[in-house]
């Protein structure tokens, strides 16, 4: 057991957060994210029991964001003609983003199956239980100083 180190990360995911590099992409994927299927190329951590605030929190405060884009995060987009509304919990996101990256969290918005074709690129997708809907979020990380 290491101080200072958010107890939601395994030391697997520690160390494939320690592995990735300036630009390298990661998924915090809800419940119903197709982790193992689009993630066929990247490493994928289960983390069941936690939901996707619980592991962004932890995550923000070890990985910096990109600030050499422009949108160093992504959501996916609602699908037109889904009637779900705005989902509450990007709110929780944008407070835990102001927190941690007040400066520079700009957030894109991605169509689904865009999204899974960036997902397929992705050093590391995190599988939560997450049950909210769209409750993905794709992080580049930046340069650590």
């Amino acid at each position: 057991m290491l101080k200072g180190i958010p107890q939601v990360l395994s030391p697997e995911l520690l160390c494939a957060l320690s592995q990735m590099g300036h630009g390298d992409e990661l998924v915090i994927a809800d419940g119903n994210f197709p982790c193992h299927s689009v993630g066929k190329n990247s490493i994928v951590i289960r983390a069941d029991g936690h939901g996707v605030p619980e592991i962004l929190d932890a995550v923000l405060q070890l990985l910096p964001l990109d600030t050499y884009t422009e949108k160093p995060v992504g959501l996916m987009e609602i699908v037109k003609g889904d009637t779900c509304g705005e989902p509450v919990i990007w709110k929780k996101y944008n407070e835990l983003l102001s927190k941690y990256e007040p400066d520079h969290h700009d957030i894109e918005y991605i169509e689904r199956f865009a999204f899974y074709e960036r997902a397929k690129n992705a050093y590391l997708i995190i599988a939560t239980g997450e049950q909210a809907l769209y409750a993905n979020i794709l992080l580049k990380k930046g340069v650590v100083v």
